[in-house]
């Protein structure tokens, strides 16, 4: 990684998990492979914020499920991100792979390895809203089309969201400060961003 830390994909541990190696890797990784309007890819990175906001929308949740919402996609840093039909084809292996680097940056930062059932189902609520917005904002999907693959989200929810296009470096630093944020809200002290 970046950061100089040695990461076994197999074999992932807490203490090869940081989150500037994260944040970059989401910046740089486009979802919907990269088949979006706009001058920038939509990154991952990108969608975590919007779907950490959307989260907290749906049920005002406690701050480190709200952390646990920015992190949903956090192996995407060093898998990259699969669209649906290829994880399908890919087997089991992806999905194992992914679960295994999701405990690790779950435990790096203080969450449970596995999260809680209601609380990952209240987060694919708001990553399904934001696959919504994205469908049809940038991906090039008819309302009615959006509809029928992820559902139609009630409009309260998705008053004021609008996707955002930008710099991967604009979109790092963003990341890096939203998990700081959230962090010092669960009570630990965040590093000096200036030493980063």
């Amino acid at each position: 990684m970046l950061s100089g830390r040695r990461l076994d994909l197999l074999d992932p541990t807490p203490m090869d998990i940081e989150i500037e190696d994260i944040a970059h890797g989401l910046a740089f990784v486009a979802r919907w492979n990269g088949q979006t309007r706009g001058d920038w890819p939509y990154s991952v990175a990108e969608h975590s914020l919007l779907v950490e906001q959307i989260y907290g929308r749906l049920d005002d949740p406690p701050v480190k499920w709200r952390l646990a919402a920015l992190l949903h996609d956090a192996p995407e840093y060093v898998i990259g991100d699969m669209i649906s039909p290829v994880k399908a084809a890919v087997g089991s292996g992806y999905g194992e792979m992914d679960a295994r680097l999701a405990e690790a940056v779950h435990l790096r930062f203080g969450l449970p390895a596995v999260l809680p059932v209601v609380i990952k189902k209240a987060i694919k609520v708001a990553d399904k809203i934001s696959a919504w917005l994205e469908a049809v904002q940038i991906a090039g999907f008819t309302e009615g089309e959006a509809d029928r693959f992820f559902g139609r989200p009630q409009d309260q929810i998705m008053r004021g969201l609008e996707i955002r296009l930008r710099p991967p470096a604009v979109v790092r630093a963003e990341y890096i400060a939203r998990h700081d944020a959230l962090l010092a809200g669960m009570g630990f002290t965040n590093p000096d961003p200036a030493t980063r």
